[in-house]
């Protein structure tokens, strides 16, 4: 059927709409959080905020690309784009890997440009796996070939993040793409019976690092380091502790003030709800929820199998590393490096994040009617 005859939606508005107003936030609470440690260490307190403007500059451009471009070709590309993906990956093992002033090679560094490929491999592996299993050759019953096959390619590119090391992200990677094998028919049981399976050495991976280890022991006291390894969670409960309902009020953060490490990254949230309250905290949550449910109302709406599985990918994606994010500045998980999607600090996640919310506003464009959606 012809692509245009069978556009008869605008985008998904409200989706746009939430989407804008993160991204806001996350410009003004970026610039809030950072702009006095970025003049104490560069001379410059908009340095933060200028990059985070660009690349949400260059995010939106790729959000209407992708917007603009029907989705079944993803379908069409996605061999390439694990391709492309793999890659990436390989290169931060060689001289174009970089630290950026931290222990883990995470990023790739080409001239200006500064990626982290592991950011665009939860958007690939779940248009890849989202192809794969919506081919009309797939036999869910033959267990190897829906089920070995795209998990063990995963777990290639699990093993190549978390040698980063990027234990965090890596799982992402890893639950997005069982959650998409799960939503295309593959028996829940079987997926429970892998899970088990992969438990030995996931805890294996953990207790190796002295790192991993001990943020598990902080994550159950810790009080019982308050000046080294927990330090940092508890500055964030001081901010979230003294934000109270209606916040210290904008650009009035304490905590930010060299107490709370790289306030404008994984905990941005602790400066929200220190800044904005309760109120703040819990709108910016709300805007989240909103997000997240449209997405899942297009996932389940989406023409096809692959769309649906592509828009579930995507969304769940987005949806885990918020619950993670929010999750680790309460303290109620270990701390990880997660941020806040369209929020936090970071070029590579808003880009890529801002790509899937492209692709998900093509599939929308297809669906059935959604609450909200006026006919184009």
């Amino acid at each position: 059927m012809d692509g245009n005859r069978e556009n008869k939606h605008e985008p998904d508005r409200i989706l746009i709409l939430v989407t804008v107003l993160l991204l806001a936030i996350g410009l003004l609470m970026v610039f809030s959080a950072s702009y006095v440690v970025a003049d104490e260490k560069v001379g410059d307190a908009y340095y933060f905020l200028k990059r985070q403007a660009l690349w949400t500059a260059v995010g939106l451009g790729a959000m209407y690309l992708f917007s603009r471009i029907n989705y079944r070709k993803l379908k069409q590309l996605s061999l390439l784009i694990l391709l492309v993906n793999f890659i990436l990956l390989t290169l931060i093992f060689t001289g174009f890997g970089s630290e950026l002033g931290t222990e883990a090679r995470r990023w790739l560094t080409i001239g200006p440009v500064i990626l982290q490929p592991s950011e665009f491999s939860k958007l690939a592996f779940v248009i890849f796996i989202a192809a794969y299993m919506s081919t009309k050759r797939m036999d869910l019953r033959n267990f190897w070939v829906s089920t070995v096959i795209p998990l063990a390619l995963v777990g290639v590119a699990f093993l190549m993040i978390q040698f980063q090391p990027d234990m965090s992200t890596a799982l992402i990677v890893l639950a997005s793409a069982a959650l998409v094998v799960v939503f295309a028919g593959i028996p829940v049981s079987r997926m429970a019976g892998l899970s088990l399976l992969a438990l030995p050495p996931l805890a294996y991976l953990t207790v190796r690092e002295d790192y991993r280890l001990q943020r598990l022991f902080t994550f159950i006291d810790p009080w019982a380091d308050p000046s080294e390894s927990g330090y940092q969670i508890i500055q964030s409960f001081y901010a979230l502790g003294s934000g109270h309902i209606f916040g210290a009020g904008l650009g009035r953060s304490k905590q930010k003030l060299f107490y709370l490490p790289e306030p404008q990254n994984d905990f941005i949230f602790a400066v929200i709800g220190e800044e904005l309250g309760f109120i703040g905290a819990v709108t910016v949550l709300l805007l989240y929820l909103v997000l997240i449910w449209r997405g899942f109302q297009i996932a389940y709406k989406a023409p096809d199998l692959f769309g649906s599985l592509l828009a579930a990918g995507i969304i769940f994606t987005f949806a885990l590393q918020v619950v993670i994010n929010v999750a680790v500045v309460t303290g109620m998980l270990p701390v990880t490096g997660i941020n806040l999607p369209l929020v936090s600090y970071g070029g590579s996640s808003v880009l890529f994040v801002l790509c899937g919310i492209g692709i998900l506003l093509n599939i929308s464009k297809y669906t059935r009617d959604l609450p909200g959606m006026q006919r184009s």
